[in-house]
Formats: structure tokens, sequence, C-alpha cells
């Protein structure tokens, strides 16, 4: 029998684009000639049961006994049923970009049935006062629907959210225990959306590979799994994804395999290459690469020997088969960066596989999809986006990189610009000192629109601690560098971090203050530290100053740590005073509270100048050029005009206005030499270019950076990176 694997995400990751292991998945499989098929089940049970026959059955779910044990804003929901199945249907197609006009009725009073979530709007009215319809609808709409959320929560099953199912069950799942005895019981009635839109699909299917990337995914993936093994026993199930390579590397009870065959670790396209492999009997079992699966009751694993498949060889990701189309974009809350991760459709795509630095003390430094780096050419980045936009229709992306590389995001901007792509694009990055202003403005001018880093806990002795190689002020002048050139900054802030302090504490909520004060930050989220297992601290947890307390290892789970931290302070206390902050500095507010408003216990002044982030920002730091710099144009082919004997003109026509620059006739040969090597967008190396001044046939380097003509072009795109 041929060969066909089907590749699911189960419920439920997000609503606004599909997560994109299965593409990546698909995209090799083609590569190496395997028949696939995938499926997003997340957004196919939201649009399943948010649509007029859904709610039709979720309403018909409520015994009439049941209904008076329902809270009040519960019962309020059920009484109106009919108005919320009466409106599902357009607000899901708004949602969808499909029904754009419907907007007005949305932002009317009487058209969105209302219950709790809708309080909250008198508190956020003034945020949302300035959004355009279209986004205000977004809004209400995402509140009816989380109305409804709320409802199926209480009423009809407990485990169910739009972006994870029954989490509390796999999130620190030492033991199998719980999740094995929620399997046991019947399945709820979301459960039977998954297995009616499940079923399907199988037809002529030989393997399934469930995808698991978070434990909101995991519980919905066992009950596919479950599925499938009591219905059709003859297909093979397998499970990786991002779970499974953190939490399940210690994995030892077999009773997991009641839900599923074979369970694979980190990239996947290797082991499942040599699983298809084996299942045709063209290998042994012992070939499996990073495979775990059960013999005689017990659980084994196979490491494998063959190599992993270079990065440059894994494929463009493929999106066939998912309804692209049908994803709603939803304005959940007011945080600009968190907006790009819910609101819009994005094609994911990695510039390199791994961290390039590898060292931050709190991270999973140990594991593969950290630890291999290894980057891909700017050529080939641009090849899969080209293939993409070709695909998908969708020219914007997410770079899903740990850490993008500065050096190679300077050669993707520049070769994004050479092939005049129109791209919008996004990703993550440390506050690396080489972003400088120039490289800055070079990634907005090739559709970079934002970007997200850790500044983690904004204190240099605790930076140092957790081996960031970064100090507050790096994190200021590179933030500022960003935002200079119009792109967004969204930092990860951590508290907690083992050995840190009150006064530590509150010194970085000041250090934030300023930093939003002085827009250096537009964005920005506080957690709480976590310690897991593959980090050096969950690793060494006493060479940090922190004991592990637990949990047990029950043979399933083991990756997030308790510990107890001797020497810190009580760090819950502050999470609520941290966020409200950080919530209203994110909008401009309160900068003048003195840092003791947000608290309703005492906390110590802070040490911090107030003009700490101020002077960071302002400091002049010195143009460094290197031989590996390079010379770039960012505007049009200027044309060079001589006025006199010894005068001459630069005349550039940009998008808004034409410019002209004056220059002395001394420039004009190196000028015209300087432009022919930059047009259309070539990038000149700074060894040729410092090659040509030496060479003594043009004015010096001296005279040439004090001129006026040099300050106005830089000024107006001419870059070094």
């Amino acid at each position: 029998m041929q060969q066909k694997v089907l590749l699911i995400t189960p419920p439920f990751t997000q609503l606004n684009t599909p997560y994109p292991a299965t593409a990546y998945l698909k995209g090799f499989l083609n590569t190496i000639h395997i028949d696939s098929a995938q499926a997003d089940l997340g957004i196919e049970v939201i649009l399943r049961l948010f649509s007029r026959r859904g709610l039709k059955e979720l309403f018909a779910q409520i015994p009439d006994l049941k209904i008076k044990d329902l809270s009040a804003n519960s019962a309020r929901i059920y009484k109106i049923r009919k108005d919320y199945i009466d409106t599902i249907a357009p607000v899901i197609s708004f949602l969808q970009f499909k029904n754009p006009t419907l907007a007005y009725n949305i932002c009317d009073e009487d058209f969105l049935p209302q219950a709790s979530r809708f309080h909250q709007l008198e508190e956020l009215d003034w945020a949302f006062g300035t959004m355009g319809i279209q986004d205000k609808a977004r809004h209400l709409a995402t509140l009816y629907l989380e109305d409804l959320s709320d409802f199926i929560q209480e009423a009809v099953d407990p485990n169910f959210g739009f972006s994870r199912y029954a989490e509390r069950l796999g999130r620190s799942a030492s033991t199998f225990d719980p999740l094995y005895e929620a399997l046991q019981q019947q399945p709820s009635f979301i459960d039977s959306l998954i297995f009616e839109l499940l079923e399907p699909k199988l037809k002529g299917i030989t393997t399934v590979c469930i995808s698991v990337p978070f434990p909101g995914n995991l519980f919905g993936a066992l009950r596919a799994g479950q599925y499938l093994k009591q219905n059709y026993p003859h297909i093979t199930v397998t499970m990786g994804g991002g779970y499974p390579n953190t939490e399940l590397r210690s994995l030892k009870d077999a009773r997991l395999f009641e839900f599923v065959d074979y369970i694979t670790l980190d990239d996947g396209e290797r082991p499942l290459e040599n699983l298809l492999q084996f299942l045709k009997e063209e290998i042994s079992i012992e070939s499996l690469k990073r495979t775990f699966y059960q013999k005689n009751g017990k659980v084994c694993y196979s490491i494998g020997k063959d190599l992993d498949v270079p990065f440059s060889r894994v494929g463009t990701p493929d999106y066939t088969g998912l309804p692209l189309q049908d994803y709603l974009s939803v304005i959940e809350i007011v945080n600009p960066m968190h907006r790009l991760w819910s609101d819009g459709r994005w094609n994911k795509l990695t510039m390199a596989h791994g961290c390039y630095w590898k060292k931050c003390s709190f991270c999973d430094v140990s594991l593969n999809y950290i630890q291999h780096y290894e980057p891909v050419t700017a050529q080939l980045i641009c090849d899969r986006v080209e293939e993409l936009i070709d695909q998908t229709g969708q020219t914007g992306f997410h770079f899903v990189d740990e850490a993008a590389p500065p050096a190679l995001m300077r050669e993707l901007a520049i070769e994004i610009l050479r092939r005049n792509l129109k791209i919008t694009w996004w990703t993550n990055i440390r506050f690396e000192q080489r972003f400088t202003l120039d490289l800055c403005r070079l990634l907005k001018a090739s559709g970079c629109i934002a970007v997200s880093g850790g500044l983690e806990v904004a204190s240099d002795r605790l930076l140092k601690l957790m081996q960031k190689g970064v100090t507050v002020e790096q994190v200021a002048k590179v933030a500022h560098n960003f935002t200079e050139s119009g792109i967004m900054v969204h930092a990860y802030l951590m508290y907690g971090f083992p050995t840190q302090n009150d006064q530590e504490t509150i010194d970085s909520l000041e250090m934030v203050r300023q930093l939003f004060e002085h827009n250096v930050l537009q964005s920005g989220f506080w957690h709480l530290f976590a310690m897991t297992a593959h980090s050096p601290i969950g690793l060494n947890p006493s060479k940090f100053g922190v004991e592990r307390v637990g949990p047990d290892f029950g043979g399933f789970a083991d990756n997030d740590l308790i510990h107890e931290d001797p020497t810190g302070a009580e760090h819950e206390w502050y999470s609520e005073g941290l966020k409200k902050a950080l919530f209203n500095y994110m909008h401009g507010l309160c900068f003048e509270f003195d840092l003791q408003e947000w608290f309703d216990f005492e906390i110590p002044e802070t040490t911090v100048p107030n003009d700490f982030i101020f002077n960071a920002i302002s400091s002049n730091s010195t143009e460094k050029i290197s031989s590996n710099s390079k010379l770039i144009w960012l505007g049009n082919q200027p044309e060079i005009k001589l006025s006199g004997s010894n005068k001459g003109t630069l005349i550039i026509e940009n998008k808004t206005a034409t410019l002209q620059i004056r220059f002395k006739k001394e420039f004009e040969s190196l000028l015209i030499w300087l432009f022919e090597k930059l047009q259309e967008h070539k990038a000149l190396s700074w060894s040729e270019f410092n090659e040509k001044l030496e060479s003594g046939q043009y004015p010096s380097l001296n005279k040439l950076q004090s001129s006026n003509v040099w300050s106005e072009l830089r000024h107006m795109g001419l870059l070094f990176v």
C-alpha cells in the first residue's frame, strides 16, 4: 500500500494564522516525494462550533436541570441564545475580512448580544476611542466570542479555551495519571467535534503525525490519537512538536502508547523519514531517529545514527490544504505586539535554526532546537519568501527565530531590496550593539515593522548572571535605534530571577518606566521566572543560589521545576503592581506616579537616576566601520548636474518630494562612481570604497566625511551597515 501521511495540529493554537509545524513538515515531505495532507483541527473546530448549527447544538447540550445552576452571566447568555445564533455567522465572516461593512452594525450597541466581557468597555473606552471603526468592531466581536467562551467553560466543557484545550492537564504533568483519568471519561461536546472533523480526512491515510506545540494542545492530541487507535488501528499514529521536545525527554509511562504508537523528539524531518522507512520495512527499529516506542509493555528509545537533514534542505513550508482565508483576525487586548500575534495572517519562516548566542542561563540551551545553530543564505530565504507569496497570496512574514542574527538580517534586507520584494515582516532579536541606527534604517526599508527581544530584568547584575551579554544602557540604545527608524519594539520582561531582591525589582520597574516615557519601548510583557529542567539553572541550581524542591518525577513530563530562592524577594507579591504599571505606561499614562502607587505594601525607593535612560539614548556613539561593513543607498538613482565651474547638484526624486544637494566639483567623479556601484540597491563593500579613496584619485575620507554633501547623503539614505 502506498504511504500517505496526514499532518494535524490539534486544538487549539491561534485563531488568526496556522501554527507552522505541519507546513514545515509537509514542505520537507515534498522534497522526498512522500504524499501528504495537513489539517488545523483547531480552526476547524472553532468554525464548526461558532456557526449557526454549532451554537444550536451547543445550547442543546444544556439540560433543563442544569440551567438553574448557571451563574447569572451564563444564564443571561442562555436566555438570549437566539440573538447569538442569529448573529454568529455574520460576525465570523466579518472577522475573516469577508464582510467589512458589518463593522457599522457591530459598533451600534443594539447589534451584538452583550454579557460580562462588555463590562470592561467603560474602562477601555479611552484606549479604543481613537481606533478606526474596523478595529473597534473587531474588538467588540472578540468580546462577543469571549462571552460565548465563558459560557462554554461553565456550562459545557471546562477545558475549552480559544488558544488552549485542557491546558491545566498538560502543564507541569510530572505524572500521566490526571490525563489518563480524563481520557477514560466520555468524550465531551468539543471532543465529538474533533472526531467529526477528523473522520473524513482519513481515507487512504497510512500514518497520522500529530504536532503538539504547547500544553494546551496535548489533551486534544491524545483524544485524536485515542479515536484513531479505537477506530483505525491500521493507521500508525506518531506525535512530535514543542511539547514532547521539552517535556517528554525522560518518558517512562507506557500508558501513553495506548494513544500513540511513536513519539519523536527535536527536528522532525529525519525522525519522520526514518519512521516511514521503518514502516515500509526498509530499516530496523534500532535505526529510528530520536524516537520513543513501546516494546513488551516498556518504553524504549532509539537515538539513531543518521545525521539530521541540513536546514538548507528541509524545503519551503507548504500551506496547501489549510483554510488560509478562514482564520479569524481578532483584537483581544490593547498591546501593540500582542496584536501582531492575534491580528492578520502571517507566513512563518526561519532565518536560522537554533540560537547563535545560546548562553542565557534561564533558557533551554541544552536542547537541539536552540543548541544546534545553522543559518541559511539570504538568497535561499528570499527564494522561500517568493514561493510562499505565490502559494498563499500573503506578503506578511513572521520569522520565528530564537534570535535572528544581525549579520544575516542585514543580508536578507539587502536581498529583499535588490529583488524589489514588497513584504511586511517582524522577528525576535537580541539587543545586540550591531543593531546600529543605519542597520535599523535598512531593516525598515526592507519591510521590517517590529522586533521583540528579551530585556528580562533591567539590572546589570542580573543580566550578567543571566549571561545575556547586554547591559541596560545597551538595550536602551539599540531599542532607540529601532524606534528612531520606525520599527516597533517589544520587550520581554522578567521578575523573580534567582537572587533578585526587592530593590532590584523596583529599580527594574523604574528602568521600564523611563524606557516607555522616552518612547524607547512601545510594548512589553512581564512574566514570572520559571526554572526548567534543560536550562543551565535547572541543571545546576546551586550555582545560581536556588534549590530545586520538586516536583517528583512520575514517569511523564519533566520540564517545569519548583524551586526555592532563599535570598530573593517574595516575587509573587509584585505581580499585580508590575503588570498594572506596564499597562498604563504602554498607553503613555502615569509616568509621573510614584512607583509606590502600584503596590499595596511598602516598597523601597528606586536607586535609578531619573535621567538614566535619557542619558543612555542621548550619548553620541562613534560610527564604527569595519572591513565587513557595506554601503547601500536606499533612494532612487540621483541625477548629477554641474551648475558652474566649481559647483554641482545632486537631484534626488523620492516618494514625497524632489531633493537637491549642492556639492563641490572635486566630488563629482567620486559621486558618479559611487552611485554607479550602488544603483538598484547593490551593496558596496567598505574595503572597495576605502581602497578607491586611498588611490589618490578622489578626496580623502576625512575631507569627504566633513563635507555637506556627505552629511546630506547620510541623512537621506546612504547607509553603513
